[in-house]
């Protein structure tokens, strides 16, 4: 089978587009692949020669050169992956070569007029296609259909290899990094200590030298241009700072946390599905922000969580002679002492249970308090919390608060955090407001208010 690829970068289009049909082609092994795309400034037609493909260079975005390309080469199939040929485009060319079969590739939920539709991204959702295709069109959406080149799968086995202690951070706005924002993330990363950068970007990057300016005293950050190693560069990375773009579908399945910045409409069906999934996202950059979500996570990084289950005997009996201090017990709804026996029982049923989870927070070598997780609600997406601290400790509710609000929200993706305050414990009520908590309702227990507080993931 004939098969024409029509796409195309530059500095202002960028180079995702060429990038992701290359991994495509792997599907079409045996084929006779053949790239259409025109020779605009910044372009990255190179990528396709080095992988031995032709290039049919176009000299207009038009359908009458195109169509006379397709009959020139007797085309069988083409891939269109191209923001400026729409659903009138698709259907004319059809109309003008009934056989041809039409693959659209899709990131915003537009009209097609294809044969088979594929939107890989991770939120992609076939159903919203309904009306925007024809009623034949094979759908193909959502992350079993992710472009992933091998080198991800490849190094997704090893394990990462982190330099020194250092953390590494991996920043890619976009191959042309049309908003000229890796100077401006950098400007804010420069504020922190035992940070490594590596910035991957492309010669299609018009802002490519006030970058290396930037950077040329800098022994913190390391430009890559055009590597062929970005699957290596993000498995050993603690961080990744992105465009909600595709290439979130690769940071997701290699399993780092992300800091997503828009720099596009196009870029809004990936920026919402990372909000409403737990994902920090921004709409536009923010230093103060940005600062403030690196501190955040620079802070998770010097606080280990034991899960209740690995604790050893001397950590157990540990945190029962905090559960058991009149300082912390007088705040729980059980105010009899816990035996050693109930408590061991306790942790040994937590192995089955799903609806909850506990962990012994430290912060260094020294244990500072607990956090729990208990009525967790997989369809609902909500948990209730709970923080008490190491008596002996001053000073780390914010961790401890910091700590529990994080893991429900990115790791558990919960939606709604459920927290029991008594209204006479004033520190504790302090610390749920200064994070965002709202009080949503009152009860008595044992003749006392206790206020049934909630905090949604989009407000906190």
């Amino acid at each position: 089978m004939k098969i024409l690829i029509r796409a195309d970068s530059s500095s202002t289009i960028g180079t995702g587009h060429i990038m992701r049909d290359l991994v495509l082609t792997e599907q079409f092994k045996g084929d006779n692949i053949i790239f259409a795309s025109q020779d605009l400034p910044g372009n990255i037609n190179h990528k396709i020669e080095e992988k031995k493909y032709p290039i049919e260079i176009l000299h207009s975005n038009s359908m009458e050169e195109l169509d006379v390309l397709i009959k020139k080469l007797k085309i069988d199939m083409i891939v269109i992956d191209h923001y400026g040929i729409n659903y009138d485009f698709e259907k004319k060319l059809k109309t003008q070569n009934s056989k041809l079969k039409i693959f659209s590739l899709d990131d915003t939920y537009e009209r097609h007029y294809c044969d088979v539709l594929l939107n890989h991204n991770i939120y992609a959702d076939s159903s919203r296609y309904k009306n925007l295709v024809p009623k034949n069109c094979e759908l193909r959406c959502g992350s079993e259909y992710t472009l992933l080149r091998e080198e991800f799968k490849a190094e997704k086995q090893k394990k990462k290899n982190y330099v020194h202690n250092d953390i590494n951070v991996f920043i890619a706005m976009g191959g042309a990094d049309h908003t000229n924002l890796n100077v401006k993330i950098l400007s804010v990363l420069e504020r922190f200590s035992n940070v490594h950068v590596n910035v991957v970007t492309t010669t299609a990057n018009q802002h490519l030298p006030k970058l290396q300016e930037y950077v040329k005293n800098n022994n913190n950050v390391t430009i890559h241009i055009n590597t062929n190693h970005i699957a290596k560069l993000m498995q050993n990375s603690s961080l990744a700072i992105v465009t909600p773009s595709v290439t979130v579908n690769e940071v997701v399945y290699m399993d780092i946390p992300l800091i997503a910045i828009k720099t596009a409409e196009n870029q809004h069906e990936m920026y919402k599905y990372l909000q409403n999934s737990g994902y920090i996202a921004l709409e536009i950059f923010d230093s103060k922000r940005l600062k403030e979500e690196l501190e955040r996570f620079l802070n998770r990084q010097k606080i280990e969580l034991i899960n209740f289950i690995d604790l050893s005997l001397d950590e157990k009996k540990l945190v029962l002679e905090w559960r058991n201090h009149p300082n912390i017990q007088k705040w729980m709804f059980t105010q009899e002492p816990i035996s050693l026996d109930d408590h061991l029982s306790y942790i040994d049923s937590l192995i089955s249970r799903e609806d909850r989870t506990y962990f012994l927070v430290k912060k260094g070598s020294k244990s500072i308090g607990v956090i729990d997780l208990t009525n967790i609600d997989y369809y609902k997406r909500t948990a209730e919390l709970g923080i008490y601290t190491n008596p002996a400790v001053k000073g780390v509710g914010k961790l401890l608060m910091t700590s529990i609000v994080d893991y429900a929200f990115n790791t558990l993706r919960v939606n709604t955090l459920i927290s029991e305050v008594f209204e006479e414990n004033e520190p504790a009520l302090k610390l749920y407001q200064r994070y965002g908590f709202k009080v949503i309702s009152t009860k008595e227990f044992n003749n006392k208010n206790v206020l049934h507080m909630e905090l949604k993931n989009e407000h906190r």
